[in-house]
């Protein structure tokens, strides 16, 4: 699809084109870093803008003067911004919507299992959490019935973050499907070049020039007091098993 008729002539009421929604944890740091050195898009000045998901702003009449100074409007037309929280935030997708239904959301999927043992990793070397992974994935999920909002929460949130089909079909109830993209961590990881082409073909955007492949946030070297247990894989593994199969229904991504 030419460029110009995705994006429309009418600059005046201005909208963000696209938008990396999810997963944490699933290479969106990589993809944003690849796509700030494409001439063709402009991103926000920091990556993550955390917008759709501030409970501070007045959802009924927000103002979008804050968001919008996170760009360059003088830079190229394809213009968006990565914050993997949206996808599993409650109310980020609506959000979304309601500010422009015809953006084009990127959502970045990584194996659940691995994606929540790099998160506990993540946030066990910044201290964010002091306790063992196995809890954490058990135990420890009672721990979002005390957040705000209920259910939620932006630390702890291993497991429940990778329940993809869940939040791939709200956000299909959002968006038509072909306004998302769907990408796999491992693809861009084993050959950024065929994802990127991907991504900027669906943005409308000319095709990218070669790049070579990179690791962007690899977890910390340190002694994380145990590994990924082949118990607490094949738990979580039951735990997703039905949210697997939705997943895989609507979309036709399968994980192992």
């Amino acid at each position: 699809m030419p460029q110009s008729d995705y994006f429309g002539a009418d600059v005046v009421d201005q909208r963000i084109n696209f938008i990396v929604a999810g997963v944490q944890k699933a290479g969106t740091t990589a993809l944003y870093d690849y796509l700030a050195e494409d001439p063709s898009i402009g991103l926000s000045k920091v990556k993550e803008v955390h917008f759709f998901d501030d409970e501070t702003v007045d959802w009924a009449a927000p103002d979008y003067g804050a968001y919008h100074a996170q760009f360059d409007w003088s830079g190229p037309a394809i213009r968006g911004e990565a914050t993997p929280i949206y996808l599993y935030w409650p109310r980020s997708l609506e959000r979304i919507a309601a500010y422009n239904p015809s953006v084009r959301i990127i959502v970045m999927l990584r194996d659940p299992v691995a994606r929540a043992w790099s998160h506990w990793k993540m946030e066990y070397a910044r201290g964010a959490e002091t306790q063992p992974f196995g809890w954490c994935v058990r135990q420890g999920r009672r721990r979002l019935l005390d957040a705000q909002p209920w259910g939620v929460h932006r630390e702890f949130s291993y497991v429940e973050r990778g329940f993809y089909g869940e939040q791939v079909g709200r956000l299909l109830g959002l968006f038509p499907r072909d306004q998302v993209l769907l990408l796999k961590a491992d693809d861009l990881r084993g050959d950024p070049n065929a994802t990127l082409a991907s991504v900027n073909a669906f943005l409308g955007a000319p095709p990218p020039r070669p790049v070579q492949p990179r690791e962007v946030h690899v977890g910390r070297d340190m002694d994380y007091g145990g590994v990924l247990t082949e118990e607490d894989a094949a738990y979580l593994r039951t735990l997703y098993a039905a949210d697997m199969v939705k997943l895989a229904g609507l979309t036709g991504v399968t994980f192992p």
